[in-house]
């Protein structure tokens, strides 16, 4: 984990058109992607998006296939195109070239990978076998550190919350394969067949490793009795929203004396970490902390061997020959998710490649594919949206002038990223050997990344100028230990930003995204954290239950929405989001009429400019999904699902009703007592 707090959206993002001649622009909406035959004001996500999906059916190797998707594909190809180029050349050794170049022939060799099997994996995995005590099997852990291996629980080197300019090593909850602890504890049929399915998987891929029938229904009894163990000690998601909670500064003495048999102190000096930056410590969960210990204390060896090889195993089983790819595709794809068929070589090892790699790649694909220009134009509509902001909640009569002054302070000190960082990693220690198996190479690499990071970061100011996204990666985030808002340059182009089209379609597009992210500084977990990124209480105590009370509405109103007939949404946990998408439409409405005040737009293609911005804001969560992806993304995303990011939403926002007549007869109509109000 490369980070503290992440809250990327989904989906778009674009440039401003400041200064364009509206007149001259078109709508921006393509009429293909509607479905005029519904009724607005009775669905909306239909009626923006119908046409789309049903021009764009779910192809077999997605579980949702959407238009931000879409986006990302024509990224894909433009990232493969410039790894073709670069395996068509023979370059100096130790070059970037030359590490892009013969990782992306590693990945695409699939020749090679099959003939070397699961060999690549064998030499770690007998060594396991051979262990046959507690303590012999930690020792191999301790060897395994240096590339990122933890067991038990997650460390990560990261921001302190309390103390934003200054890393601090940092304890959190982890070692559940299958991510989130619903999926070991709840007993719905659809969450059984899950867990039914994944006990098959484990004895499947034990025995692709060489193991007999019996010794893998073995290791997956030891596998799933520590990770069902270790997910009763485990918060949910939703607990995990709340910062304060998931915050406990301690001596490493202290830690060592609560929870001895975790041995954090070795972990952290094989990790390279010197003593001197583990005098304190930050615990997530120290609830998890103390169960996982007691687990440590009591564990046998054959079970820590097999837990120990089925991490082995999950690490390296998409980089390995194409059976065991196929058959860990079996249940990560086509039962988690739903999918039919896996990605293509070439794109899972164009994602392969750029996930070690990518901000080498950034480099190229900002050279070739985004100019200045577009840097300089998105500055220019970041601000217009602060200003908007600002306005919004100098407006808001729920709030105090003391907590306004500290909100604004916080607003006009984001620091913003557009496009590209200024500084690029030096990735020269970095050594990529073609003569080696694939896997051995992606060893290489997170071994460079874990290096990178206790060489960075271990008891280091935090970096500002640290990207936490690679320039081409379709999406944005806020991160609230720094207080920035980011906006890569993948994001930051036509289909969700159109040059031709006028503002009300990029305002409701590109606008609601630098909205939404702006929005998340105030969302139930930015609030926490001040203009300077720590995490302290700048709220009044009356404001603070004001936004709370106003707050768990929106939490009530989503967790009553049927995303399925027998599951509902959680608003709760998807609460950050959903505020976000609130906020972000918000201002940038208000942002939209404050930069057309003094030249009205007019219809285009049959719609006013605020209903081309209601449309151009729904049309980027079109989206096909299966309802294994629904179930898996209720239970793991924290967004809402794209229908319920259009019509859960939009029946909140004032300005909807105006723009399309929505009577109190409508479907979708809401009393205006009972709308959600908060920006």
């Amino acid at each position: 984990m490369r980070m503290k707090r992440l809250f990327p959206i989904m989906a778009f993002a674009s440039m401003s058109v400041i200064g364009m001649a509206q007149g001259q622009l078109k709508s921006g909406i393509n009429l293909a992607n509607l479905n005029q035959t519904v009724n607005p004001s009775e669905d909306f996500f239909e009626f923006a998006c119908g046409g789309w999906m049903k021009n764009n059916p779910l192809p077999a190797a997605y579980s949702r296939y959407g238009t931000f998707d879409q986006l990302g594909e024509g990224n894909n190809k433009r990232i493969n195109s410039i790894l073709s180029e670069l395996k068509t050349k023979t370059y100096t050794k130790g070059s970037t070239e030359q590490k892009l170049s013969d990782l992306y022939k590693l990945a695409m060799d699939s020749v090679k990978r099959n003939n070397d099997g699961v060999k690549p994996l064998m030499g770690i995995i007998n060594r396991m076998e051979k262990a046959k005590t507690v303590k012999a099997l930690f020792d191999i852990q301790l060897e395994l550190t240096p590339q990122g291996d933890n067991e038990f629980i997650g460390t990560y080197i990261g921001s302190d919350d309390k103390n934003a300019s200054q890393n601090i090593l940092n304890i959190v909850q982890s070692g559940i394969t299958l991510g989130q602890k619903d999926y070991y504890l709840d007993n719905d049929s659809a969450t059984t067949a899950i867990r039914e399915a994944y006990r098959k998987h484990i004895v499947r891929m034990f025995q692709m490793f060489g193991f007999g029938k019996k010794a893998s229904e073995q290791k997956m009894n030891n596998i799933m009795k520590l990770e069902t163990e270790l997910a009763k000690v485990s918060k949910s998601r939703t607990e995990l929203r709340d910062p304060e909670a998931n915050y406990h500064k301690m001596t490493i003495k202290d830690f060592e004396t609560k929870y001895p048999h975790i041995q954090l102190t070795k972990i952290a000096l094989a990790n390279g970490i010197k003593p001197a930056h583990i005098q304190e410590i930050v615990v997530g969960q120290p609830e998890f902390v103390a169960g996982a210990d007691k687990i440590i204390a009591n564990i046998t060896a054959a079970e820590y061997r097999d837990y120990m090889e089925w991490g082995q195993i999950m690490s390296a089983a998409g980089y390995l020959s194409d059976d065991i790819v196929e058959a860990n595709f079996d249940f990560f794809g086509k039962t988690m998710s739903g999918r039919k068929q896996n990605h293509p070589l070439w794109k899972r090892a164009t994602s392969q490649v750029e996930s070690q790699m990518g901000q080498a790649l950034g480099k190229i694909y900002v050279e070739k594919y985004f100019p200045a220009s577009s840097k300089e134009r998105m500055k220019k509509l970041v601000r217009n949206l602060q200003i908007a902001l600002g306005e919004r909640i100098k407006a808001q009569d729920w709030m105090g002038d003391a907590t306004k002054k500290n909100a604004l302070e916080k607003l006009n000190s984001f620091y913003v990223k557009i496009g590209y960082p200024d500084k690029w990693t030096d990735m020269t220690e970095l050594n990529i050997d073609p003569s080696k198996s694939y896997y051995e190479n992606i060893v290489a690499c997170r071994k460079f990344w874990n290096k990178w990071t206790v060489d960075n970061k271990s008891g280091k100011p935090v970096d500002r100028e640290e990207w936490y996204m690679n320039p081409q990666t379709v999406n944005a985030y806020y991160n609230p230990t720094t207080n920035e808002i980011c906006f890569p340059a993948g994001i930051l182009q036509i289909p969700f930003f159109d040059p031709q089209a006028d503002d009300a379609f990029n305002y409701g597009a590109i606008g609601v995204v630098i909205g939404h992210e702006m929005t998340h500084g105030f969302d139930d977990q930015g609030r926490h954290y001040d203009k300077n990124g720590n995490m302290h209480d700048w709220w009044t105590e009356e404001d603070g239950n004001k936004f709370n009370k106003r707050a768990d509405l929106y939490a009530d109103f989503f967790s009553n929405i049927n995303v399925l007939p027998d599951l509902k949404a959680n608003g709760r946990f998807t609460l950050g989001e959903n505020l976000a998408d609130h906020g972000g439409l918000q201002v940038a409405y208000h942002a939209l009429k404050n930069a057309t005040k003094d030249a009205p737009l007019g219809v285009i293609d049959g719609f006013t400019p605020e209903q081309r911005f209601f449309l151009a804001y729904s049309g980027v969560w079109a989206a096909n999904i299966t309802e294994e992806e629904i179930r898996n993304r209720t239970k793991s995303d924290p967004h809402s699902l794209g229908r319920w990011r259009v019509n859960g939403a939009l029946p909140h926002i004032d300005m909807w009703y105006d723009a399309f007549n929505v009577k109190d007869t409508d479907k979708m109509f809401i009393p205006k007592s009972q709308r959600l109000e908060l920006w």
